[in-house]
């Protein structure tokens, strides 16, 4: 019997599921970094060290994720209970990490942070880590993995452009002109938004193809087979230096925009830039891909990206130019961001082919650690510049106006250039059937 064909409500759903997860977490990932430095106050330097030490902790957080999804047996299947009961929590901590308390000291605000933050990054790997599990579940179709993949990568996309040019006329409004009040009404906007799409994700969409019989046996080879699964070892890479660049970006342009551009209004434009490009992406990448491949379609992107990108410094006097150019660079990168999601669900055929075994809770818990260190790593890195380049909320230096000129462009470039030479790695190109074939061979031998 013919597989059954998803319908367009359920790609639609399986797309804002991610939306559920990234709407608060792309506010976190766009201006957290600048809500703590001005308006809780918090020192540049601590606050860098304050994300790198909360995404180490989800370096044991995701995996753990990952082998629980894969040892889950549920009547709601492996991945839809985390849907249902991480999604309340999820969005009560979004409204605490955005409000920290004013009359605290500078320890206990940093303390507060530190919490709050680390227990919404936990929260988010108990939503993203099963999401990503799920993709594979609902079809072993590639074209519709590919759909599936592209409806990820515009919710993203919406996500991105909802959190970020919206954000600052939201937080005006909301706050009567207290930035205080107004992020904290805001992020409880978000969460309500996010609680809604958890809960249809989990009444929605449902799994497939899956491993019925429980997951047993040492956690440890476990990690070695993923650690020895280079499909899934190059997704790792390409995805962590994506969000690298990705909370680069997002974390730098508040600061770009008011002390480089002059143009507070450019923070609304750029920012969405960043990844509302994706939803032309996500037209436009699957014929591409499926044309070039991989491989291919990866480094003609980011070749033209990274042209484009080589133009913007030279265009800083034009604004509508550098916007224009901005905006190219941001779509050319969008193909390459929008395969990811299916590169992810590819590593798990992979697996089976390599292994004998699927593991999609463990696999994918790769693609959550990837966002949050990525982004974390790249918000890190703009805090630590600022830092040491002397930075202090209402003072600026032309150390400190340099120091955001030229990270705003050297992080993309390099991230962009490590990409190029990891994706050359990829493994799957031209033998998707030849994989799938075998495997399916392998199945009909055992049951026989």
């Amino acid at each position: 019997m013919a597989e059954r064909r998803l319908t367009l409500f359920e790609k639609f759903s399986y797309g804002m599921g991610d939306f559920a997860f990234s709407l608060p977490w792309n506010m976190v990932g766009a201006f957290l970094l600048f809500y703590y430095t001005d308006v809780a106050l918090l020192p540049a330097a601590a606050v860098g060290t304050l994300f790198l030490l909360a995404r180490l902790f989800d370096a044991v957080v995701d995996i753990g994720v990952g082998i629980w999804v894969d040892r889950t047996r549920s009547r709601w299947g492996r991945t839809r209970p985390f849907f249902l009961y991480a999604g309340l929590p999820f969005a009560a901590l979004m409204v605490l990490t955005f409000w920290v308390p004013a009359g605290l000291s500078v320890d206990a605000r940093l303390v507060w942070a530190f919490i709050t933050f680390n227990l919404l990054g936990l929260l988010f790997s108990l939503g993203s880590v099963p999401l990503a599990a799920l993709l594979p579940m609902m079809t072993a179709r590639t074209d519709e993995r590919l759909q599936l993949s592209s409806w990820r990568a515009g919710a993203t996309a919406l996500s991105v452009i909802l959190a970020t040019a919206f954000a600052m006329p939201l937080v005006q409004a909301l706050g009567a002109g207290n930035p205080r009040m107004g992020f904290a009404a805001l992020a409880g906007v978000f969460a309500v938004i996010s609680l809604m799409f958890s809960l249809n994700l989990f009444r929605t969409c449902r799994e497939v193809h899956y491993d019925p019989t429980p997951a047993t046996g040492a956690i440890l080879p476990a990690v070695g087979r993923m650690l020895r699964n280079r499909a899934w070892l190059v997704t790792f890479a390409v995805a962590s230096l994506n969000f690298v660049r990705f909370g680069a970006v997002l974390s730098n342009t508040p600061f770009f925009a008011l002390e480089v551009l002059h143009a507070p209004w450019a923070i609304s434009v750029l920012l969405p830039s960043v990844s509302g490009t994706l939803l032309l992406g996500a037209v436009i990448a699957p014929p591409i891909l499926k044309l070039t491949g991989i491989r291919r379609g990866w480094l003609g992107s980011i070749a033209v990206a990274l042209a484009l990108y080589a133009l913007l410094p030279g265009l800083e006097g034009q604004p509508a130019l550098f916007v224009a150019v901005f905006v190219g660079s941001s779509l050319a990168i969008s193909v390459t961001t929008t395969s990811i999601f299916m590169m992810a669900a590819d590593c798990v055929d992979y697996h089976e082919w390599r292994f004998g075994v699927r593991g999609e809770g463990l696999l994918s818990s790769g693609i959550s650690l990837a966002t949050k260190v990525g982004m974390a790593l790249g918000t890190a890195g703009v805090a630590y510049t600022l830092g040491m380049a002397g930075y202090h909320s209402g003072e600026m230096s032309q150390g400190v106006h340099q120091a955001i000129r030229w990270s705003y462009y050297i992080w993309p470039a390099v991230v962009l250039i490590a990409q190029a030479a990891a994706i050359l790695f990829w493994p799957m190109d031209g033998d998707h059937a030849r994989i799938r074939s075998d495997i399916a061979a392998r199945t009909a031998a055992q049951g026989a």
